[in-house]
């Protein structure tokens, strides 16, 4: 049963606090510095709805956090990497989402960059589907897109740590496959909707569970150990169950 762990705050001193290479892998989808809701005409392409003035996009991350995640995992998909060329090292393994719409005032496609030793991998996924299940994030990734990125991986990993969680949709992939997650949120309000969305996938998988044939689980989650050991959120704090912190030097 997948668990886990939210961090409300700034990623850099959280990342900071982990040990080199305590984290397995990092699937992530950080702010490309583009001005994303503003630089199309929000009315236009339907951002009004989100009612965000896209502050968070207005400027790249800071170099620091790629040179934090790099010494965390040697296994990282960075979605945006083409952004982020000067803060990652060159890569022959490059992800692709074709959204199936050419000649659009809008990208055909995204590209994450992968420290996976690999060959370029390409997911064809419909702009018009994404749209009918996006509406938390204006950036937001369909999940199948984020499924289908983690499992570019190979074997699953255990644990999976998102920096820029946004709305949640790599925690929501990942209680859906099984796999533990990390995740950080700066922003207070996106930070809410992916709590919700991450406690609602690891419910659904408990229930699931609860129905598959010769299964262990309580039949009442609400009162069990196993729900009571899903998740656990924190707020303004670096501490985490796992990985471990780095001790003090």
């Amino acid at each position: 049963m997948a668990k886990f762990t939210l961090h409300h705050g700034d990623c850099l001193p959280f990342l900071q606090s982990l040990e080199s290479g305590s984290v397995e892998a990092i699937v992530t989808d950080p702010p490309y510095g583009i001005n994303i809701v503003n630089r199309w005409g929000a009315a236009k392409f339907g951002y009004r709805q989100y009612q965000d003035d896209g502050e968070w996009d207005k400027q790249r991350p800071d170099p620091e956090i790629f040179v934090q995640m790099l010494r965390l995992s040697k296994t990282l998909i960075v979605w945006g990497g083409n952004y982020f060329t000067d803060y990652l090292p060159p890569s022959g393994h490059w992800l692709v989402w074709d959204k199936g719409q050419r000649d659009f005032s809008l990208a055909d496609g995204e590209l994450a960059w992968s420290s996976l030793s690999k060959a370029v991998r390409i997911i064809s996924y419909p702009r018009a589907l994404a749209i009918k299940e996006n509406g938390k994030h204006p950036t937001q990734k369909p999940l199948a897109v984020m499924k289908w990125c983690i499992a570019q991986i190979g074997e699953y990993p255990k644990t999976i740590l998102d920096p820029f969680m946004g709305s949640g949709s790599t925690g929501v992939a990942c209680m859906q496959m099984g796999i533990d997650f990390i995740g950080c949120e700066i922003s207070k309000k996106y930070y809410s909707i992916a709590t919700k969305r991450i406690s609602d996938a690891a419910s659904q998988e408990v229930m699931f569970k609860q129905n598959t044939p010769n299964n262990r689980l309580h039949p009442d989650v609400g009162d069990s150990p196993a729900q009571g050991s899903l998740f656990t959120l924190e707020a303004g704090s670096a501490a985490g169950k796992s990985p471990k912190p780095a001790p003090r030097r």
